[in-house]
């Protein structure tokens, strides 16, 4: 038992159409097309968001420089 032909889809949408009416369908479908939009919005926030939050790693060259700078800077402040 299950849906076997085209037919039988038709029949089942035409009863739908029926019951709910076209207004209401339409309302349906785009609050569910916005319902999607959202999530897949917030998704691309979230992941953004990661991107963002990890540690920059610097070579130890730069490092190395950073704290030459930072030394000598400090050393003449004195």
């Amino acid at each position: 038992m299950g849906i076997n032909s085209p037919w039988q889809l038709l029949l089942i949408f035409a009863i739908i159409l029926l019951l709910f009416g076209t207004k209401r369908l339409r309302s349906l479908g785009s609050d569910l097309g916005s319902a999607i939009k959202g999530f897949k919005k917030s998704m691309g926030d979230e992941e953004a968001a990661n991107k963002t939050a990890e540690p920059q790693i610097l070579d130890d060259k730069t490092t190395t420089e950073t704290r030459q700078t930072a030394a000598r800077e400090t050393h003449e402040q004195k």
